[in-house]
């Protein structure tokens, strides 16, 4: 019996998740049915009323008050509906990835996407030069890679897979439809990332996440650790490295906006350093994110102080309050912060 129940421990998450493959196709059909706009419309209205119900609305709203602590409860509380209405319309836009930048000459209505700093595009595209692409989850954030393949620009994009099964292999099929290269993160990632770069590729990647083996860098006053890698990249091939953010507009309307190339703190020997160079791209995404707070991932647990490194010797050289100086434990107040 014990055997197994070791063995359906280890198998009935995979048979769920399998299990639920025709129903999230069957969800994919219909946002294809119901059409762009009302896909995306009905998508924002779900998640807009199941979202605060669920365990990580209580993250967003603590992301959120700490954030902006100026303002009132109901704002914070509007500013998260508005991320989970972001969330929702996101994931049924998935079903259209295809056609968000599908333009009929003859409709100007049709145009779903604007597009700011197109020469830098076309820069990275024709310099013969490696070249590095930072985003962060705002909007609709699968747009950047697909503009990217749209304007002929060669590029790879690092992704985390979902995972739940069903969804993973439905978004790998519709990334692989509409975008370039595709590189999961994960065990032996960076080995192929740096052969992009090697080639004279480009590489996007998120970085507005946790990473547990990453660098500190202040974000929204709050220190967390981000990805080192595109920091490490840069420094050791000396390429440009851009910033891309999407807006959403009415509904499914995006605006995308290329930044020109970051000029990235260098140390004494004229390198890029790659502790400030994560913060000036941490920097930018906070600016973004600043400008449109509603379209942000803002339940996601980016702050994590109990896994920030700890000072080398601190443990050691704080006294214990609650011993004498023979170690005999003399008192335990039950004091303690809470972060």
């Amino acid at each position: 019996m014990l055997r197994l129940a070791l063995v359906l421990n280890r198998h009935l998450p995979r048979m769920a998740g399998i299990a639920m493959i025709p129903l999230v196709r069957c969800l994919f059909w219909l946002a294809r049915v119901l059409g762009t706009e009302r896909a995306s419309r009905t998508g924002g209205a779900i998640a807009r009323r199941v979202g605060p119900f669920l365990p990580a609305n209580r993250i967003a709203l603590a992301n959120l008050r700490a954030a902006y602590p100026e303002k009132d409860e109901a704002k914070i509380k509007a500013l998260a509906r508005e991320a989970w209405d972001n969330l929702g319309r996101t994931g049924a836009e998935y079903a259209h990835l295809a056609t968000l930048f599908d333009v009929d000459p003859a409709d100007p209505a049709s145009q779903r996407m604007s597009v700011a700093g197109a020469e830098h595009f076309e820069a990275l595209r024709d310099d013969g030069k490696p070249g590095l692409i930072f985003a962060a989850h705002l909007a609709n954030w699968e747009l950047p890679a697909i503009c990217a393949a749209r304007y002929g620009l060669v590029a790879t994009a690092i992704f985390r897979p979902p995972n739940d099964i069903a969804s993973a292999r439905l978004v790998a099929e519709v990334r692989r439809e509409t975008m370039g290269g595709l590189a999961a993160a994960g065990q032996g990632a960076v080995f192929s990332m740096q052969g992009v770069v090697e080639r004279g590729g480009h590489l996007g990647q998120l970085i507005d996440q946790h990473f547990t083996r990453g660098v500190v860098v202040e974000f929204f006053g709050r220190p967390v650790l981000v990805n080192p890698l595109l920091a490490k990249l840069a420094k050791h091939y000396e390429c440009p490295v851009h910033g891309v953010r999407v807006v959403r507009k009415d509904n499914a309307h995006f605006h995308l906006e290329l930044t020109p190339p970051l000029d990235l703190p260098r140390d004494a020997k004229g390198e890029i350093d790659v502790q400030g160079a994560m913060q000036a791209m941490t920097r930018v995404v906070e600016e973004w994110v600043r400008d449109n707070p509603g379209q942000w991932l803002w339940m996601h647990r980016r702050w994590r102080p109990n896994m920030l490194p700890k000072p080398k010797g601190a443990l050691a050289k704080q006294p214990d309050p609650s011993r004498d100086h023979r170690g005999n434990v003399t008192s335990v107040t039950g004091e303690g912060a809470v972060t």
